[in-house]
């Protein structure tokens, strides 16, 4: 059985790779580090089929270092460690370059996991380039992504698309053989979204199907596809899409829209969990304090899914999906944290005030740590004003309440306290 186009087609050199000229073009900062033969721990962030395997590959074919692959679905820490065992090894024998360890889907590595590579990634015992579909500051524990640059790889575009049909036509030593008439692509562009494997395997199966000459047109691109262009592809740029539009219904309050789009993704196989963070994200950014009890049941859904399984798991997010877009919406925790978080990048680390700091020790004491401080539940209604913020900022307000009956109600009762700040 002869292997799919796809990896018939894999590039063995920067000169074939298609796409990502932003890492690897003629300058860019991917080929400077390969060509200088100095790679530092990476991890490379982009949607599926668009060459982070690939690039992977590459660079250690370029190296001519060793060249070790994990899965993180089917690899645990016993895996990680020997792997580590054997790199060191080869060090030992090769003082100049480190083994290269590829992670694929490095997102779906627990803690521990992660944590097992630290120590071997501090040491330059092996370089970690790891390839993950998920933004890895939420997905990778914060010491592995201080050691490792983040690399954002893009979907191929239509000349990126275009370049790789003509390749697989009259290079690829099967189809090159075959007389193919290639008179329409936007078909075959379309359905591939942007994923190159998924552009191969399309254009695969209709080559396929004939015996003879193949002539290619949307038509017969799309009858030879059947049913998979109403398909989700939880896998490719589609999935992308509808947990947009999933997550922009609910918070345009239309529970219908809401509803059809988590249909999508339960028909198509998405990942129950990755949908209930998604939720569980809405809930905090989306409805906010104009309706605190949203995180709970969403926090309590994601719970309540690993308990239950599926497929009775989809009642739990339709009824979390239906409560988050039925309820009131606010972003304003969402907007004080980054306005908070501006504010910090342009003033820099301000001291503590004195009153605020802890004094466990004598010296600290001396040094009036705490001095002056007001306990709160000693007065009445259990608050004093005071100041909590560095004087630099004293009168700064990050939280603005929006225009609900729940923010408006803390808003009421904060002007009690504080009379004329809010």
């Amino acid at each position: 059985m002869s292997q799919p186009l796809a990896e018939r087609l894999r590039p063995r050199s920067l000169d074939e790779y298609i796409g990502q000229k932003h890492l690897v073009g003629e300058g860019a900062v991917l080929r400077r580090m390969i060509e200088s033969g100095r790679v530092p721990s990476f991890l490379l962030w982009g949607p599926p089929g668009v060459g982070k395997t690939t690039l992977a590959q590459i660079i250690a074919n370029t190296l001519d270092t060793p060249f070790y692959t994990l899965s993180a679905i089917n690899s645990g820490v016993k895996d990680v460690r020997e792997v580590i065992d054997t790199a060191k090894k080869n060090t030992f024998f090769n003082t100049t370059k480190s083994p290269i360890l590829f992670i694929d889907e490095i997102h779906r590595f627990s803690k521990s996991q992660q944590d097992s590579l630290l120590g071997a990634v501090e040491t330059g015992v092996i370089t970690l380039i790891g390839a993950t579909t998920e933004n890895p500051s939420f997905e990778v524990i914060r010491p592995l992504l201080s050691r490792c640059q983040v690399y954002v790889l893009k979907s191929l575009d239509k000349a990126d698309l275009l370049e790789l049909i003509q390749r697989a036509v009259t290079e690829d030593l099967i189809l090159k053989e075959k007389n193919i008439d290639i008179q329409e692509t936007d078909a075959l562009l379309k359905y591939s979204g942007g994923d190159a494997r998924k552009l191969l395997n399309i254009l695969d199966l209709v080559i396929s199907a004939d015996e003879g000459d193949t002539i290619i047109t949307d038509k017969i691109v799309t009858e030879r596809l059947q049913e998979n262009p109403a398909a989700y592809d939880k896998g490719g740029e589609m999935h992308y899409d509808i947990i947009s539009a999933f997550i922009k219904s609910i918070r345009g309050s239309d529970p219908d829209a809401a509803i059809y789009w988590l249909a999508r993704m339960v028909a198509g196989g998405e990942d129950p969990k990755f949908i209930a963070r998604r939720l569980v994200i809405s809930a905090a950014e989306d409805v906010g304090l104009a309706n605190p009890n949203a995180l709970l049941l969403a926090n309590a859904c994601f719970d309540a899914l690993q308990k239950i399984g599926w497929p009775e798991g989809r009642i739990i997010l339709a009824e979390t999906t239906v409560y988050l877009a039925t309820s009131p919406k606010s972003n304003s925790a969402y907007l004080s944290i980054d306005k908070a978080l501006a504010l910090v990048e342009e003033s820099g680390n301000l001291p503590v005030p004195l009153h605020l700091r802890n004094a466990p020790t004598k010296l600290m004491k001396e040094l009036d740590y705490g001095k002056d401080y007001q306990y709160a539940h000693n007065f009445k209604d259990n608050f004093i004003q005071q100041d909590y913020l560095p004087k630099e900022i004293k009168n700064v307000q990050f939280w603005e309440p929006q225009a609900n009956p729940s923010e408006s109600k803390i808003l009421e009762h904060l002007r009690k306290l504080w009379k004329n700040r809010y």
